[in-house]
């Protein structure tokens, strides 16, 4: 039977998705489901799947096997089999790369955004649907609480994200997690149970049990996940008071970022820090800031006029000017083809196939006499992409003039600007 939810599911799809860009969401590009298999994923591929056929949008699954669990095989089986009842294709993406260092729920999920945006992408498909609730909601703002985050943590996550080159809705954010298994259980849809929900070595399964004992205070999911809807309001403020600062001090060339240095530091301390870290994040094709502490550093480097490095990102402050650059550090190693994406953001064109795309560094610069004339200070160019024939030089398309080859962001040209703004 079809599934029906209190809270207005498809006027929350029709208002998040972009669909064909009259913002009618009808009859717009495909859309994805991530499906783990549990219970709101689940519910939300069957939701997806009313809401998608009632407006004439493809709708594809995709899931990722990470290869923690012997069970998750059978799991992701039985959500196949769903997907299959319901005429939607699905796809089972494959991650094997824990070392048993670090975060494991942290390297999973990173590796889960990027193997599903690299899928969605390849198959045109600019929309992926997430099945996070209000419960989650409230335990992501209970996490950051503890760890001390300020208003951009607070604001914990957001309905609609792009990033990856792929929009990421979460139209289930205002929808209890019980209230979607009942849904599941009334009209006789089975899910999965990852025994890791009640793991308790994992900091959210403690916070989701800390949780329940906080309710009888008004602690509860829906006041948690007001927190962030209001702290979501108070970050675009901010947000477009460093976007304004942006429009004033900066811009940007060769993939670096250029700030007037004077104005900078005469911007109020979170505008400037702001400004500070999107630039960092810009630069570094980083999907995270560093941390709030090393901003006092980078103010004290800026302010001496003296080199600091930090995030994968080189600062320099001189003759009135702030420029943030990539680390040739950062870069040194990395290796492309021609056509293909370097440093996650420049793609190189050109006449010659069975050449690399790697750092221009010290030994090609050295064959780029000129290079001064371009404009760009040497630490940007040092970083920059270049292309290799074992370790001969063919062409520094930000170094030298050269006919046929050319490197370009994978950015539009306001980029920087605009992705001041969360989106």
């Amino acid at each position: 039977m079809p599934l029906t939810l209190p809270g207005r599911f498809a006027e929350t799809m029709d208002r998040l998705y972009p669909g064909d860009g009259n913002g009618d969401g009808n009859g717009g590009g495909p859309v994805a489901v991530a499906l783990s298999g549990g219970g709101d994923s689940t519910a939300l591929l069957h939701l997806c799947a009313n809401w998608a056929r009632t407006r004439g949008i493809a709708l594809q699954a995709v899931s990722v096997d990470h290869g923690l669990r012997p069970e998750a095989g059978g799991e992701l089986d039985r959500a196949a089999e769903q997907c299959a009842a319901l005429g939607i294709a699905h796809s089972r993406l494959t991650w094997r790369g824990w070392d048993g260092a670090g975060n494991l729920q942290a390297a999973a999920r990173t590796a889960r955004y990027r193997l599903i945006a690299d899928w969605a992408r390849a198959r045109g498909i600019t929309s992926v649907a997430l099945g996070h609730t209000l419960d989650d909601q409230a335990e992501t703002v209970l996490l950051r609480l503890a760890r001390g985050s300020g208003v951009d943590g607070l604001s914990a996550m957001r309905p609609v994200r792009r990033a990856d080159g792929v929009t990421w809705l979460r139209p289930l954010l205002g929808e209890r997690r019980q209230t979607l298994r009942d849904m599941l259980t009334t009209a006789g849809i089975g899910w999965s149970e990852d025994p890791s929900n009640e793991d308790a070595r994992f900091d959210r399964v403690r916070v989701r049990r800390a949780l329940q004992q906080l309710e009888p205070l008004g602690i509860d999911a829906e006041t948690l996940a007001q927190t962030a809807e209001r702290m979501q309001n108070a970050r675009a403020v901010l947000e477009a008071a460093a976007q304004n600062a942006a429009r004033e001090i900066a811009h940007t060339r060769g993939g670096a970022v250029f700030l007037q240095t004077d104005p900078l530091m005469a911007l109020p301390e979170e505008t400037r820090h702001r400004l500070l870290i999107h630039a960092l994040r810009w630069v570094a094709s980083a999907a995270y800031g560093p941390r709030r502490a090393a901003m006092a550093e980078v103010d004290a480097a800026i302010r001496a006029g003296r080199n600091f490095t930090l995030h994968g990102c080189l600062i320099g402050a001189a003759k009135g000017r702030c420029v943030i650059a990539r680390e040739p550090a950062a870069v040194e190693g990395l290796a492309a083809r021609v056509g293909e994406t370097w440093d996650n953001r420049w793609i190189v064109h050109g006449p010659e196939q069975g050449v690399e795309v790697r750092a221009l560094g010290e030994n090609g610069l050295k064959s780029c006499p000129d290079w001064r004339s371009t404009g760009l200070p040497r630490a940007v160019l040092l970083a920059s992409p270049a292309v290799w024939r074992a370790r001969t030089l063919v062409a520094a398309p930000l170094a030298i003039a050269q006919t046929g080859w050319s490197a370009e962001l994978i950015h539009p040209a306001n980029h920087f600007l605009s992705s001041v703004l969360s989106h």
